[in-house]
């Protein structure tokens, strides 16, 4: 959820041996992906695009401090790396969770579970490479938002 981020350290004093994961995504693109995104609830910032390219960047800046802080404690993966190359990034995942490698992770979408989550309908799809570049498409009506994001899309790695 788009606000765990701000729980790191709250949930690192309370369990020292916790894997965190920072699931990034290109700043546009994820921005972009929240605003279009109607939420249930607790996600007023992603209504503008001015506040939610705040939120992003407040993100950046408390997770490169938690980088800082605990280093090597927190693994990034890029959402490009993943529909890059899935099983790369979940054989990467499971190592730092020391967990071994189960191919039931590149099926995910054939899981039964309930999914109670904004991405429910992806869930059930294989993973896709079209919606990467989605925001591409509206990228002049962006224009504010790009500006917005110009400290983290500098800092995307």
């Amino acid at each position: 959820m788009p606000n765990n981020f701000r729980h790191v350290g709250l949930i690192k004093t309370i369990l020292p041996n916790v894997k965190i994961i920072d699931a990034r995504r290109f700043p546009v693109a994820c921005c972009f992906s929240g605003f279009k995104q109607f939420f249930a609830e607790g996600q007023e910032f992603t209504y503008s695009l001015s506040d939610i390219a705040q939120y992003y960047n407040d993100y950046v800046t408390l997770m490169d401090h938690w980088d800082a802080v605990v280093p090597n404690d927190v693994l990034r993966v890029r959402y490009e790396d993943v529909t890059e190359n899935i099983e790369a990034q979940v054989t990467r995942i499971l190592d730092y969770c020391g967990l071994p490698f189960e191919s039931a992770c590149l099926d995910f979408h054939k899981t039964e579970r309930a999914v109670r989550t904004a991405s429910s309908e992806q869930v059930r799809q294989p993973l896709y490479k079209s919606g990467v570049d989605h925001w591409q498409k509206y990228e002049e009506h962006l224009q504010s938002l790009i500006a917005d994001l110009e400290p983290s899309i500098k800092a995307y790695h």
